[in-house]
């Protein structure tokens, strides 16, 4: 999975739980670190709205996580802007690389087709 700074709230929380599942690696630079929920909008005699954080979110452990800080990577890249500028996506390509190799070590298995049953009675 690819993150960056721009990553927050579920782009903070999904990282996270897939991290947590070991579904594979986080990749990139840690996440915003803004997961923090909101109730309510109290108006405001201009029309406008205040809003005030109200809950966040904690492991099964009973800690605190990722307000603050965000999702650190598994695997660290910076998006180079001068690559990117070229066309280059260094994310993206190490993401490639580890797919590559994941997929040597566990080959996807090849799996035949069975025959159709039989379903017209006997």
């Amino acid at each position: 999975m690819l993150v960056n700074g721009w990553s927050g709230s579920g782009g903070d929380c999904f990282p996270f739980y897939f991290q947590n599942a070991g579904l594979g690696p986080v990749i990139g630079t840690r996440t915003w670190g803004g997961l923090i929920g909101i109730t309510g909008t109290p108006p405001l005699v201009d029309d406008g709205s205040v809003t005030v954080p109200t809950f966040g979110i904690y492991n099964t452990k009973g800690d605190w996580i990722i307000e603050g800080h965000g999702v650190d990577p598994d695997i660290a890249v910076v998006d180079d802007p001068s690559l990117m500028a070229k066309g280059g996506d260094p994310q993206l390509s190490r993401a490639i690389e580890e797919v590559l190799k994941a997929l040597k070590k566990n080959p996807p298995v090849d799996v035949k087709k069975p025959k159709y049953p039989l379903r017209a009675g006997k």
